[in-house]
């Protein structure tokens, strides 16, 4: 068994994962019996591992998920729902963030929207993506207030590099100039660079009448509409509703 000292000095170059292993390895009898190369072996691939968990944690944290429970794994893959498993699949792999393609998800309510977009967030951290949930109303209330104190564009830029950004329950209210305006700025910087996923009540096709602009709705539209997924949920019955949609949001069991 390694000293405290040794462990110490370990743990000062931030190697807490190789602690634990060498710790783990020294009350085991099969450890003792492998050559130095393969507890060598064992140790790095435990620091990989304790650095890929603890990466995943910090990006979940800063995620600040809805339903930080949700995830792919438990989806409810009823045929009503109207969700097609082979796209769910492909967007779980990740590469249509690394395409920067945008992802739109419509339904009413209590179709499961936000648990959705919580749950591919959620795979998106676990793939190593950065990522933030935030609701339309409170990201547009954000913006104004940056405008105010003079940070908007430290935000937009704060905004612009992460991988994913979440804008939940979009369209729920009516939308002025100022509001637009940030949507346009915000969606400028991330056009084929990073990915945004939007999750609204209102249909897609509904989305340029209810901007109220017509110049604006063209722009912004482009920018998000041009290189996104959609999904489109149905239900018959909101799964607020029902046992299965009181802590999910709705697409959790199966």
């Amino acid at each position: 068994m390694l000293s405290e000292h040794t462990l110490d000095q370990l743990r000062a170059l931030r190697l807490d994962g190789m602690v634990h292993a060498l710790q783990d390895q020294g009350h085991s009898a099969a450890a003792a019996e492998l050559s130095f190369d393969d507890r060598l072996t064992l140790l790095v691939q435990r620091e990989i591992a304790w650095r890929d968990d603890r990466r995943v944690a910090r990006l979940l944290k800063a995620a600040k998920l809805k339903v930080s429970a949700a995830c792919i794994e438990d989806i409810n893959w009823r045929t009503s729902r109207g969700l097609d498993r082979n796209l769910i699949t492909a967007l779980a792999g990740g590469d249509w963030l690394r395409h920067a393609r945008n992802l739109l998800i419509t339904g009413a309510t209590g179709s499961g929207k936000t648990w959705l977009a919580c749950a591919l967030a959620h795979q998106a951290a676990r793939n190593g993506f950065s990522v933030l949930y935030v609701r339309a109303a409170r990201l547009f209330d954000e913006l104004q207030v940056a405008h105010g104190d003079g940070s908007f564009a430290r935000r937009l830029a704060q905004l612009a590099r992460l991988d994913l950004i979440v804008i939940d329950d979009f369209a729920l209210a009516p939308m002025g100039a100022p509001e637009r305006n940030d949507l346009l700025e915000l969606l400028d910087d991330r056009t084929g660079m990073r990915s945004t996923l939007i999750t609204s009540q209102l249909p897609v096709k509904a989305w340029h009448t209810y901007l109220n602009d017509p110049t604006l709705a063209d722009a912004i539209l482009d920018r998000l509409v041009h290189a996104s997924h959609k999904i489109e949920l149905k239900t018959t019955k909101s799964l607020r509703d029902t046992a299965e949609g009181g802590a999910s949001g709705g697409l959790a069991g199966a």
